[in-house]
């Protein structure tokens, strides 16, 4: 017998921002995006509340390697030696070899880098299992389907559980969390993309999952209409971003400021307050700003080569 459940991964001491799906049955068990290191602690609690041992764990499937995702990954390996991570092939190399994804990241984050993921280490090569999409892996005593879902990230994938109706959607199915009132995208820097990121909110919706399990945070029910919001919302945020990236009266500060009081006022009218300053938790609009600014500057100056 299999069975599904998740764990919240209290990031910060904050509730419902990351969370990691937990796949068990006969096969063992399976973490999907196991988290940071900094969480790991809990992660390894929250399981042992549920008669699972760290060592039960077979499987970490990854949606992509962002650090919030994945970044616990490598530790896990090293005390799980067995573990077989799954994860998109153009991922797969910066599992191995971290260096050019912790330079990224250090760009970003500066400073709160240790604060907020803790160290991130290397898998071997021996331990990782590099997917394309289209395969089916078997995985906690499930059978996933596994899809390409870029446009958050270049190397995201989803994985879909048919007999449960769940899917296991990342980051490509946006944030939503407390209420539900709201569907986010989160984009932030490199690889945004947003004519791939609806190609792959198409493939979602045809699987037509019962449940999507989205990392920040959980399942929700009603896929269709999660899909849609999303990528309604995706766009909107889209042509906010193209007209203040236009405006050659503001200076980037104050282009970032713009958006990011747009979209608070977004955010306030569907939640009260306190609400809204969990989804900025979950998703940095500071951040999403960069990400969809520098693809409408790529974007530009391809039209221009």
């Amino acid at each position: 017998m299999s069975s599904f459940d998740y764990v919240d991964l209290e990031f910060l001491g904050f509730p419902q921002i990351i969370a990691t799906g937990v796949l068990h049955g006969s096969g063992g068990v399976a973490l999907v995006d196991p988290g940071p290191s900094t969480t790991l602690a809990t992660l390894e609690r929250a399981l042992g509340k549920q008669g699972i041992a760290l060592g039960d764990v077979t499987a970490l499937v990854l949606t992509h390697i962002h650090l919030d995702h994945a970044g616990a990954t490598g530790t896990l390996v090293r005390r799980i030696p067995s573990a077989v991570v799954y994860v998109h092939e153009r991922g797969a190399r910066h599992l191995i070899d971290p260096s050019r994804l912790l330079d990224s990241a250090n760009r970003l984050y500066g400073a709160d880098m240790d604060r907020l993921w803790g160290e991130f280490l290397a898998v071997p090569a021996a331990n990782v299992r590099a997917l394309a999409g289209g395969e089916t892996i078997e995985a906690g005593g499930r059978r996933l389907e596994v899809a390409y879902t870029p446009g958050h990230a270049s190397h995201h994938v989803s994985y879909l559980d048919r007999s449960s109706g769940v899917a296991f959607t990342g980051d490509t199915a946006g944030i939503r969390r407390g209420s539900g009132a709201y569907v986010m995208p989160p984009t932030p820097p490199p690889d945004i993309d947003l004519e791939t990121w609806t190609a792959s909110l198409d493939r979602l919706r045809e699987w037509d999952a019962d449940t999507l399990f989205v990392t920040h945070f959980g399942p929700w029910q009603g896929s269709r209409a999660h899909l849609e919001e999303m990528r309604e919302r995706l766009a909107d945020w889209g042509r906010r971003t193209h007209v203040l990236v236009a405006r050659e009266d503001l200076d980037e500060d104050a282009r970032s400021a713009a958006f990011e009081k747009e979209i608070v006022q977004d955010l306030a009218r569907h939640m009260p307050a306190g609400e809204v300053e969990f989804y900025q938790r979950a998703g940095r609009i500071d951040y999403s700003w960069q990400g969809l600014a520098r693809y409408w500057r790529k974007k530009t100056e391809s039209r221009r080569q």
